[in-house]
């Protein structure tokens, strides 16, 4: 799967953007026809610790997919928006076999 990494006013690491990259690529394992993403880094100007926001935006056939996490790493929010990402990929499957199945049972019905 081809990410976009887009750092917003700053130069981001190649350390993260290879972690990124290695977290998202995961994702296929999931779900196989991932057409690609983009993630894009920025940081508040919030008194909290917690000012790095990631957003990853994922292309899929007839759907797009997104996460936005603000934590203090742009690493631990890179987990936690991977993960919401495998919840809705579990989703969008599901409603695919939904789908699928209901069309099968109305052509089998038809017959």
């Amino acid at each position: 799967m081809k990410i976009t990494v887009q750092a917003i006013h700053f130069t981001a690491d190649s350390k993260l953007v290879d972690f990124i990259q290695k977290k998202a690529n995961k994702l296929d394992q999931f779900f196989d026809q991932i057409i690609s993403g983009e993630v894009y880094l920025k940081l508040e100007k919030v008194e909290d610790e917690a000012n790095k926001v990631l957003e990853i935006k994922l292309l899929i056939p007839g759907n797009q997919l997104f996460a936005k996490e603000q934590c203090k790493t742009f690493e631990e929010a890179t987990d936690l928006a991977i993960e919401s990402l495998r919840k809705q990929i579990d989703k969008h499957k599901q409603k695919i076999r939904a789908h699928e199945t209901s069309f099968k049972e109305t052509i089998i019905t038809d017959l």
